[in-house]
C-alpha cells in the first residue's frame, strides 16, 4: 500500500496548546481527546432549531450548541457528496485528489487514492478508528473497503442508499499481518435487504459499541449518516411526529440519537474527554432549509449548496455558548484534529488550516485569507471574510460562466456582511474589492486549472 511518511510538527502542536490553554477550565482532560464526527447527508443550514428551524425540533443539538461552539460561516468543500467527503478526510481541495467532478456511481471504478492521508491515518498509531455509515469514495479495489485508508472498522454502505444495488457491509483490520506487516482486510456482506428505516438507529448503535469497546484508549469515530438524504424513511418511533413531515422526522431521529450518544459518553466517564462535532456534507437537496441562503445542493457558486451547520462540544475545552462567524471549511478538520490531539501533521500539501482558535474565542479570525468554491473542477466563487465573487451559476439547463468574455458584467460581487442572501451585485460601489477578488480568482485559476481532469466519456 502506498503511504507517504508523516512529518512531526511539534512546533504547531505546542503553539496550539498555548493558544487554547487560557480557555481550558480547571477540569482538564485526563487523556488525549477522543473525537466523534457526525456527518449528516444533505442536512440544510437552517434545519436545526439553533439555526432557526421552526418546524423541526432538535433539542439535543440545540443543547449541544448551548454547551459548546457554533461556527456560522462553515463550508463543505463541495456542493455534492463524493468531493466533499474527499476534502473533509484529506484536508485538501478535492481537485487535488482527482475527485472534484460529480459523484461516484455504481459502475465507476475510481476512488480516493491510497496515496492520500486521511484523518484516520493521521491519528495513527495512537487512535482506534472507525467509519460507520456511508463511504462513497470508491467501492472497488484498491479503494474499497475503507479499512484501506486507516480505519480499523467499517460498518455501512459503499455509496448513497438511493443507489442500487446497495448492501450493508462490515470490514475490519485484523491484528494478524502478512507480507511484511501489511494488515489483512476482511470484508463481509451483512444484509442484502436493508431496512431503510433502521439505518440511522443501526449506525448510532454500532458507533456506541465501538466507543464502549475502545473506552480505555483514544478513539476517532466518524458517523457518516445517510439521513436526511432521500429516500426519507423515518424510524417507526419517529414517523409522523414532525410538522415538516418525513424530512423533519428523520432529522428529529438524528437529534434523538445524539441524545443517546451524549448519555452514553457520560455513563462511560468520557464526556469531558470527547470532542463531538456535527456538520453536513453539503446543503439540502429537494427538501430542507437553507435559512434563506441562495440555491441548494449542486448549485454553482451560491451559498445554499456549500454552507452547512457546524457544532462542536467538549466540556472544559470548548467554551459553552461560543458563536464565531469567521469562515472555515471541512478541509480544516484534519489539521484541527491533528493539533487538538497532538498528533503528527501529514506531509501532504494541505489546503485546510487549524481552526482550534475558532472553537476557543468568539472573535478569533479565520486562518484563511480566502476560500475557493468549486462546481466540479471549475472555480465557482472566491470567498473572503466580507466579500464573495461568484463566477459560475446555472440558467435553465446550462451551467453559465458569468465572467465569460461575452458577459463580463454578469459576475457578481456580494457584500456578505450586508447581503448574506446574495441578492445584489455591488461591484460598482466597491471597485477596490472587485479588483482584489478578480486578482484572487486569476491566481486560483492558475493554481487549480491545470489540475482539472477532462470529463469522462458518457
Amino acid at each position: 500500500m502506498n503511504r507517504r511518511h508523516f512529518l512531526l510538527t511539534t512546533v504547531a502542536a505546542t503553539a496550539h496548546a498555548a493558544c487554547i490553554a487560557p480557555q481550558l477550565s480547571s477540569s482538564q482532560p485526563t487523556r488525549k481527546a477522543n473525537i466523534v464526527l457526525i456527518l449528516a447527508d444533505d442536512l440544510g443550514y437552517g434545519d436545526l432549531g439553533v439555526q432557526g428551524a421552526r418546524l423541526i425540533r432538535t433539542p439535543n443539538l440545540d443543547r449541544m450548541a448551548a454547551e459548546g461552539a457554533r461556527l456560522t460561516t462553515f463550508y463543505a468543500s463541495a456542493n455534492v457528496c463524493t468531493p466533499s467527503r474527499a476534502g473533509l478526510l484529506t484536508g485538501r481541495y478535492p481537485i487535488r485528489i482527482g475527485l472534484a467532478r460529480d459523484v461516484i456511481l455504481q459502475a465507476d471504478t475510481h476512488g480516493l487514492p491510497l496515496s492520500e492521508i486521511t484523518i484516520a491515518e493521521a491519528l495513527k498509531p495512537d487512535y482506534a478508528t472507525a467509519l460507520i455509515g456511508k463511504w462513497h469514495l470508491g467501492h472497488v479495489a484498491p479503494f474499497w473497503p475503507p479499512t484501506q485508508q486507516g480505519f480499523d472498522l467499517f460498518y455501512g454502505l459503499p455509496y448513497s442508499h438511493d443507489m442500487k444495488p446497495v448492501s450493508l457491509h462490515t470490514a475490519h483490520t485484523s491484528v494478524v499481518t502478512v507480507h511484511g506487516g501489511s494488515p489483512i482486510q476482511n470484508l463481509e456482506i451483512r444484509d442484502d435487504d436493508l431496512a431503510m428505516n433502521r439505518l440511522t438507529e443501526g449506525f448510532f448503535e454500532r458507533g456506541l459499541q465501538f466507543i464502549e469497546a475502545n473506552r480505555k484508549r483514544p478513539f476517532f469515530l466518524m458517523l457518516a449518516l445517510t439521513a436526511p438524504h432521500v429516500p426519507l424513511d423515518p424510524h417507526p418511533d419517529h414517523a409522523g411526529h414532525s410538522a415538516a413531515a418525513e424530512y423533519g422526522d428523520v432529522v428529529e431521529e438524528i437529534d434523538a440519537n445524539m441524545g443517546r450518544l451524549f448519555a452514553r459518553l457520560k455513563e462511560l466517564g468520557l464526556d469531558d474527554d470527547t470532542l463531538v462535532i456535527v456538520t453536513s456534507d453539503n446543503g439540502p437537496w429537494f427538501e430542507g432549509s437553507t435559512a434563506g441562503l441562495r440555491d441548494r445542493k449542486g448549485g454553482a457558486g451560491w451559498e445554499g449548496g456549500y454552507r452547512v451547520p457546524f457544532i462542536a462540544r467538549q466540556p472544559g475545552r470548548v467554551p459553552a455558548g461560543l458563536v464565531n462567524d469567521s469562515m472555515a471549511m471541512n478541509i480544516d478538520l484534519l489539521p484541527t484534529f491533528v493539533a487538538w490531539t497532538g498528533s503528527s501533521m501529514p506531509s501532504a500539501q494541505l489546503d485546510g488550516a487549524n481552526i482550534s482558535s475558532l472553537l476557543a474565542f468568539h472573535a478569533a479570525p479565520s486562518p484563511h485569507d480566502e476560500l475557493v468554491l468549486f462546481i466540479n473542477d471549475t472555480i465557482a466563487a472566491i470567498r473572503t471574510q466580507r466579500w464573495k465573487y461568484v463566477v459560475r451559476s446555472f440558467y435553465r439547463t446550462s451551467e453559465a460562466a458569468l465572467d465569460a468574455p461575452e458577459r463580463t458584467d454578469w459576475a457578481v460581487l456580494v457584500d456578505m456582511q450586508n447581503d448574506p442572501a446574495e441578492s445584489y451585485d455591488v461591484s460598482s460601489l466597491h471597485p477596490e474589492a472587485l479588483h482584489d477578488l478578480t486578482a484572487r480568482l486569476e491566481r486560483a485559476r492558475d493554481t487549480f486549472g491545470p489540475l482539472a481532469r477532462q470529463p469522462a466519456t458518457p
